[in-house]
């Protein structure tokens, strides 16, 4: 596609939108007075990427987890065995 002035982006900028989206066009370059101002590419969602599992191996659960639910819920509660 040609590049689009600003005032032609205005007046089209949900084809243009759309057309980015579908994958019609790769890129759109947006101009101002014949030079390029802008550029419409699809939005790209950061990655997790090395967050996922930064703890992984630092922290151990023990066996017996759920053993205590009651005992932990009557503190909870405000109840207590004293």
């Amino acid at each position: 596609m040609p590049p689009v002035t600003v005032l032609q982006a205005k007046s089209i900028l949900s084809s243009l939108v759309r057309a980015v989206e579908t994958g019609s066009e790769r890129e759109i370059i947006i101009t101002r007075n014949g030079r390029p101002v802008e550029r419409l590419v699809p939005f790209e969602a950061p990655s997790a990427g090395p967050r996922l599992g930064v703890a992984k191996g630092v922290f151990t659960m023990p066996e017996d987890l759920n053993a205590s639910n009651t005992e932990l819920a009557a503190l909870f509660q405000g109840k207590s065995d004293s």
